[in-house]
């Protein structure tokens, strides 16, 4: 039995204009414990939403979702938003650090929600996890005073401080230079595999991608299975963001879009990404709680 499962999973929204839009079209996927899967395509099409619904941030319109074998795609919000803070970690392009908080006090948030032991020790529990990603003498800086690549490892440490069982990374090096993003990947990839913790990393860059043991297109609101190895990643220059060419040369398959996309953390301006604003509440935090939701 897998960890994670999707079967026959589709997402689709009304926009204002009252055309229903389909995102994801009966995706089929599982996740076991302490693999690393990855996730690739252009903006726009539906990586963030897939993500959304492997993070028990929405639920899917149809098919199910399931978490050791018992659906939890249509739990009702508070129950998802307990799984969702016992059980998964989240890490983004944008690292979305509170500010004017301490390295430290961003990485007890999560701390917040917990019960018993976890929330007791939540401070001792921040600072080795700190210590882990090598901040360790960098407990009471506030982001402001950290490089792009440190404030990535307090998100990292922020998101694996409660030890989840499912790491869900979206872009995770898109804001990085590639020797710190190589630096980031292998932080999580390291501390993933000691945790026994599923991997699921949506990615642009073939590079990131091809470090996972199984790799997947998205393309039309389709999952699709693909093989990229780390010697044609490299070769294809995908150590920068993935183009286009890049994509069709590797995975022989037709073009993903017809309109050039900004990175849809930063710029929503595709119909996708109007839908998911449409659909879904802001994430105001990534410690897995949304605005709304009780601890």
């Amino acid at each position: 039995m897998s960890l994670l499962e999707l079967h026959g999973v589709t997402r689709s929204v009304r926009l204002p204009d009252d055309r229903v839009l389909e995102i994801l079209r009966g995706v089929d996927l599982t996740v076991d414990a302490g693999e690393h899967v990855s996730i690739v395509g252009r903006s726009g099409t539906g990586k963030s939403t897939l993500l959304n619904l492997l993070g028990l941030l929405d639920s899917p319109t149809e098919g199910e979702l399931l978490l050791d074998g018992a659906p939890v795609g249509r739990s009702s919000g508070r129950a998802r938003a307990r799984r969702r803070g016992a059980d998964f970690g989240f890490v983004f392009q944008q690292f979305n650090l509170l500010q004017g908080r301490t390295a430290l006090e961003n990485v007890v948030a999560p701390l917040l929600y917990a019960r018993g032991r976890q929330f007791w020790r939540r401070r001792t529990l921040a600072a080795e996890m700190l210590e882990r990603v090598g901040l360790g003498d960098r407990l009471d800086t506030r982001p402001e005073k950290l490089s792009g690549g440190e404030q990535q490892r307090v998100a990292i440490a922020r998101a694996l401080v409660r030890v989840p069982r499912v790491i869900l990374a979206d872009e995770p090096t898109g804001a990085l230079d590639v020797d710190t993003g190589t630096e980031v990947m292998d932080l999580l990839d390291t501390i993933a595999r000691e945790n026994g913790s599923a991997l699921v990393t949506i990615t642009h860059d073939l590079a990131v991608a091809s470090r996972a043991s199984r790799q997947f297109r998205l393309a039309d609101g389709v999952l699709t299975p693909i093989a990229i190895s780390a010697r044609s990643a490299g070769s294809l220059g995908a150590l920068a963001a993935l183009s286009e060419g890049a994509t069709r040369s590797l995975e022989a398959g037709p073009s993903v879009g017809d309109a050039s996309i900004g990175d849809p953390t930063v710029d929503r301006t595709d119909d996708d990404d109007q839908a998911e604003h449409v659909a879904r509440p802001l994430l105001v935090e990534s410690s897995g709680v949304r605005a709304g939701d009780a601890a």
